[in-house]
C-alpha cells in the first residue's frame, strides 16, 4: 500500500501507485486527490488524478511541503470509502453504427459477432471513469469486455466528430470536441461531454460510473441540443 512520491520540478510532485489499469488502484488515486482537496493546503494550484498516479501542482513559496508529503503518506494508508456507495452513475444515449459509428462493423468482425451483439456487449457494461485528459471533458472509461476490445487504428483520423463513442483496447470514451483520434468509432451520443455554458461543464468526473444505452437515429436527430 506504499506510494512513491517523485518531484517534478520545483512546483509539482507525482504520487505513483501500482503500474496497471485497475479500479482498486484508481480508487486509491481518487481518494488521495479528494483528501488533498479537503485538507485545503495553502499554495495548492491544481490536483490531477490519472489511472494510477496523482499530480499535485503548487506554489513552492507558499506550500508546506513537508506537511503535504506527510499527509499523502498517511492518507494512502487510510481505507478509501466503498466505490459503490459514492459513485455517481451517468447514463449516456448512443446511436450505434451507420455513418455515426463507421467502425462498428470492424469491431463486430474482430469479435466474431454481428453488430447488434457488439452493441449489446458495449451497453451491458458499467464503466469506470479512470481519468480525464487529452482535451477538456474526455473521460477514459474502462474496462471494456475483451471480446470487443479492438486496438485503435494504426493511423488516426484527422477529424472525429463531437460526441463520437469509441473503443481503444480495454478503454472506451466519448469525444467532447471535433479532434483527431484513432479510436474505433462505434456510435455517437447527442450529449456534450463538455459544455462551458453549463453550471457543471463536465458530464463525467473521475470515479463516476457510466452506462451506455442504445437509441435510434430518429431519437438521436430529435434530441434537444442543449
Amino acid at each position: 500500500m506504499s506510494v512513491r512520491i517523485v518531484p517534478a520540478g520545483d512546483s509539482a510532485i507525482i504520487v505513483e501507485l501500482e503500474d496497471r489499469i485497475d479500479p482498486g488502484v484508481n480508487a486509491r488515486v481518487i481518494a488521495l486527490a479528494e483528501s488533498v482537496q479537503a485538507a485545503a493546503f495553502r499554495g495548492i494550484r491544481d490536483i490531477v488524478p490519472t489511472f494510477r498516479s496523482l499530480a499535485i501542482y503548487f506554489d513552492p513559496l507558499r506550500v508546506d511541503y513537508d506537511a503535504l508529503l506527510a499527509h499523502l503518506e498517511h492518507a494512502d494508508r487510510s481505507a478509501a470509502p466503498p466505490e459503490s456507495a459514492k459513485a455517481s452513475v451517468v447514463r449516456i444515449p448512443v446511436c450505434y453504427g451507420g455513418e455515426l459509428g463507421p467502425d462498428l462493423g470492424d469491431v463486430a468482425s474482430f469479435a466474431h459477432a454481428d453488430e447488434p451483439e457488439v452493441v449489446g456487449i458495449h451497453t451491458a457494461g458499467t464503466y469506470r471513469v479512470f481519468m480525464l485528459g487529452f482535451v477538456a471533458g474526455f473521460a477514459y472509461l474502462g474496462i471494456v469486455d475483451e471480446r470487443i476490445a479492438m486496438p485503435r487504428h494504426a493511423t488516426p483520423r484527422l477529424k472525429v466528430p463531437l460526441g463520437s463513442v469509441g473503443i481503444a483496447g480495454v478503454q472506451t470514451g466519448v469525444y467532447p470536441a471535433e479532434t483527431p483520434g484513432g479510436w474505433r468509432i462505434i456510435g455517437r451520443t447527442p450529449l456534450k461531454p463538455f459544455d462551458p455554458d453549463r453550471a457543471e461543464p463536465f458530464l463525467m468526473k473521475a470515479g463516476d460510473a457510466v452506462q451506455f444505452y442504445a437509441i435510434s437515429r430518429t431519437e438521436f436527430d430529435a434530441w434537444p441540443s442543449s
